[in-house]
Order: C-alpha cells, then structure tokens, then sequence
C-alpha cells in the first residue's frame, strides 16, 4: 500500500470511529465496506469462496477474512497484502498471509490454482489488463481468477483516488474500477477468458480462465 494511504487504513483496521471514502479526482467519493472486511466472512463471501479450488492466493487480502474462512474449510490459502497494518491484525487473528507486492515476489508463483481479488481489488495498480495479467502469472495451469467488479454500466474507470477518514486524508494513488460487463475487454488483454459472472446480493463477480 501507498505509505501514505497507510496511516489511513491503519486507522480503519484499529476500529477508529468515522466512515472511510474512497474519492476520485472529480470529487466522486464511494463509502469503503471497512466493517465488513474486519468481520468474518458473510454468506456472499462463502458462496463465492466454494468456487475456489486449492491452493488459493488471496491477492490484497486486507485482514484476512477470506483466507480464514478457506482454511476453516480446510482450504490451503494464503493471503498477500501491501499493507503492514493490515498483515498484523491478520496475523492476529492466526491467519496465514505475507506482506509484499503483487507485482513483486510471490510464494509459490506459478502454483496457486485459484486466486481471488475480491473487493474490488481488480483495481489494484490503476490498469487491470497488467493487473490481471500479473496473476495469471502466479496460476498454476488451467488454474482461475474469482473476481468482484462494480455493477454493469459502470465500464473501465482509471484514475488516481484518496481515502480520506475524518480530518484525515491519503496521498493520491493509482486505482480502476470495473464494470462486471466490461469485463471481457480487461481479461482479454491479459490473456484471460470470462467463463462465468454472476450477481449476489446486490455484488457482481466473474470467473476468468485461460483463454
């Protein structure tokens, strides 16, 4: 995570009092689901989990619901994030996850048969074509990307954005949206195929596979 954005996050992961927005250079803010990341996974989450086939890299992992949920499962996953704060509080919690870049050296690379990027990761880097491209590095063969994009209509946004909490707010850094039918053009970029899209409970995912 941006050092900046960090001290931010690092507030919203000790359960400071405050909504946290995410705002974009237009001045366009959207309300950041932080209680649902330090909470167990809900029923969205475990349904779209039992689409994952061991092992499983949680790339931008945050506090590691996700990650837990698998391994109470009895699931092998690992959770990646850039964010120290958020690796301790995951550890905390007794959850397997590294601190580290997607972009840059990854356990195991090239043998994780599925990999998540879930809430709204897909925007992690501002360019999801590299992005996703990156992580098909990292699959094993005929392995697949579970992914969660915003609702359809919304096409590709790039563009830097901010989180701000309270009086506080991050440097500007790299980030892209996603609509769930704009999907196809990103993952074909990278090489990628969209077996599968799906809304749940008002939240919109899709599978992707080499092409």
């Amino acid at each position: 995570m941006i050092p900046e954005a960090e001290h931010v996050y690092a507030a919203v992961l000790a359960r400071d009092d405050g909504r946290v927005v995410a705002r974009d250079h237009a001045g366009d803010a959207v309300e950041l689901a932080s209680a649902r990341w330090l909470a167990g996974a809900e029923a969205i989450d475990l349904r779209v989990l039992t689409r994952a086939r061991a092992p499983v890299l949680d790339v931008g992992c945050g506090p590691g619901r996700h990650v837990r949920a698998l391994d109470g499962r009895g699931v092998r996953a690992l959770g990646l994030d850039a964010s120290p704060a958020a690796v301790r509080l995951a550890r905390e919690r007794g959850t397997a996850v590294v601190l580290g870049s997607v972009f840059g050296a990854v356990p195991a690379a090239g043998t994780w048969r599925t990999a998540l990027l879930l809430d709204g990761n897909i925007g992690i880097g501002g360019d999801p074509a590299v992005l996703l491209a990156r992580v098909s590095q990292l699959l094993a063969p005929g392995g697949t990307v579970l992914c969660e994009c915003d609702a359809p209509g919304t096409g590709v946004r790039r563009g830097p954005l901010r989180l701000e909490h309270g009086r506080r707010a991050s440097d500007w850094f790299p980030w892209a949206r996603v609509g769930v039918d704009a999907l196809d053009d990103v993952a074909g970029a990278a090489g990628l195929r969209v077996s599968t899209r799906w809304s749940d409970g008002g939240r919109w995912f899709g599978r992707l596979e080499a092409s």
